[in-house]
């Protein structure tokens, strides 16, 4: 039986066009996916949008529009497109306006009356609406220029409001001592540990409980037993992860798919990993598998946001550097849960030192030297010993990385292999040995290891650098889709025998003069 694995990107908040800091953890979960697949598990990507709540319904106002209206275009023009330019290869795309999680949404909230935890109440609290959320005194910071003298969101820095509602209150306070107790049993529930201590952290100092309705507004899921209320965004939007693979409506789909792995960033850490438990607690579900929050990616020492001009669209960097280049710059040059400065002047160094002169040169120049020492024939000899366990090894270090979500180690170890075998050719100088008739079965030797690194190296970069991969994988004499290989043997792999060509893979890409 294969293993399963569900891997769920968050629901992004489609109130205006996606950014590359969306971008980075779309990547990050499609990599996992692909790797998945490539194991032989039986995986399922999701992704979607969050469309209700209080923003949206204004901003759609402001444009002139219904909030439907305005959803739906966003959601076709920007949020789906960006999913293909940056070829995720998803399983399925939920949105909270859909028919079938409204029908989830509210079986769930049924449930969790029948079972005692929510109840109506009066509630006052300091509220964003960027966030979409009731802030605490430790989330705000004073605010500086024209809201000097307030107290702003720390993430938003706009100021709060003071909302005064008569909602429904879901129970969250009584899962403070089982939430504590998920974390000490499953450790690794929570990642990276920095998270998982703040969380922790959050938990001990006490919960109250969650207001999950709104009545002074009606664009959202409505309560179904008061339809003067609606489902607060975060409540609705998180049960997307379960709406999405048949939650109260198809049982078979739902026991194959959950639970599930959760990557979002850390600034939601909180929701995912304390309210999104205890709802799942509270409704006699499995508890997700994991909640991976990863770091922000910061432009100019800042988080990447709309609202701050430090937004950089992905198609800005794709069309310069390739969708491919981008992917491998994301997943390599920050570790994977740390917080990750983007500049395009180490965008650029990275392509050129690791991409065009390291994998890219590699691959033309072995494949080059198949061609016109042994006519295309890759010859039938023992792969050198000490290149075929350096290749064991990195597969294995990669393979275990991805089960610690340390992505960046995985792009590592398969670069290493191709590091190894550029040194590899230096030291062995292949058209040194070619005009040597005795250093025949030599010659033989340095271009057979070479090929089968290359083949190994594309495997491993299969979920990262799909195309590229691909063309590697046929260049080397790979057969069918380099997706479709084992990856935990990718150093075992076996093709036609013959070299093809590779098209120039990463193109030297000229700075224009100042």
């Amino acid at each position: 039986m294969p293993e399963r694995f569900t891997v769920t990107t968050p629901i992004y908040y489609v109130n205006d066009v996606p950014h590359i800091g969306h971008a980075y953890n779309e990547v990050a979960t499609d990599v996992l996916a692909r790797w998945h697949r490539m194991r032989g598990d039986d995986t399922w990507m999701l992704t979607g949008t969050d469309e209700h709540g209080q923003k949206i319904m204004r901003t759609a106002a402001a444009n002139g529009v219904s909030p439907q209206e305005w959803t739906d275009r966003l959601v076709e023009t920007a949020w789906k497109p960006q999913l293909e330019l940056l070829n995720i290869q998803n399983d399925d795309f939920i949105r909270t306006t859909s028919e079938r999680h409204k029908a989830g949404v509210r079986i769930f909230l049924e449930r969790l009356k029948e079972a005692g935890y929510i109840y109506h109440g009066e509630f006052e609290g300091q509220y964003c609406v960027g966030c979409e959320e009731y802030k605490t005194a430790g989330d705000l910071v004073p605010g500086t220029g024209e809201y000097e003298g307030q107290l702003v969101c720390a993430i938003h820095s706009r100021p709060i409001e003071v909302v005064r509602e008569a909602n429904y209150f879901f129970k969250l306070s009584e899962f403070g001592d089982r939430l504590l107790a998920l974390y000490d049993e499953r450790p690794d529930y929570v990642q990276p540990e920095h998270v998982r201590n703040e969380v922790r952290q959050f938990v001990k100092q006490g919960l109250t409980d969650l207001s999950i309705s709104r009545n002074t507004f009606d664009w959202g899921i409505k309560v179904p037993w008061d339809e003067s209320h609606v489902v607060y965004v975060w409540f609705d939007a998180l049960l997307n992860y379960i709406t999405a693979i048949g939650y109260g409506v198809d049982d078979e789909q739902f026991e194959r798919r959950w639970p599930g792995v959760h990557i979002v960033g850390k600034d939601i850490a909180r929701f995912h990993a304390v309210i999104w438990p205890a709802m799942q607690m509270a409704a006699g579900l499995p508890i997700s598998e994991h909640v991976f929050g990863h770091g922000w990616l910061l432009v100019g020492g800042e988080k990447m946001s709309k609202s701050k001009a430090t937004g950089i669209e992905p198609k800005q960097i794709t069309e310069v550097f390739g969708v491919d280049a981008f992917r491998y710059y994301f997943m390599s040059a920050i570790a994977f849960g740390a917080d990750g400065s983007f500049s395009w002047e180490d965008l650029d160094a990275r392509y050129h030192s690791e991409l065009a002169n390291g994998l890219g040169n590699l691959a033309s120049r072995v494949i080059a030297m198949v061609h016109k020492y042994c006519d295309g024939v890759v010859p039938e000899v023992a792969v050198d010993a000490e290149l075929q366990t350096l290749m064991a090894d990195a597969v294995g270090r990669a393979d275990s990385a991805i089960d610690t979500f340390a992505i960046h180690d995985a792009v590592d170890a398969a670069m290493s292999i191709v590091e190894r075998l550029n040194g590899y050719i230096t030291e062995q100088a292949p058209w040194v040995l070619a005009k040597d008739e005795a250093q025949r079965l030599r010659l033989h030797a340095v271009l057979a290891t070479n090929v089968q690194g290359i083949g190994t190296a594309a495997i491993m970069l299969a979920p990262v650098m799909p195309e590229t991969a691909q063309k590697l994988w046929a260049a080397v004499g790979g057969e069918g889709e380099v997706s479709a290989q084992p990856i935990r043997e990718a150093h075992q792999w076996r093709g036609t025998g013959r070299v093809t060509t590779v098209p120039p893979l990463f193109p030297r890409i000229e700075q224009p003069a100042d």
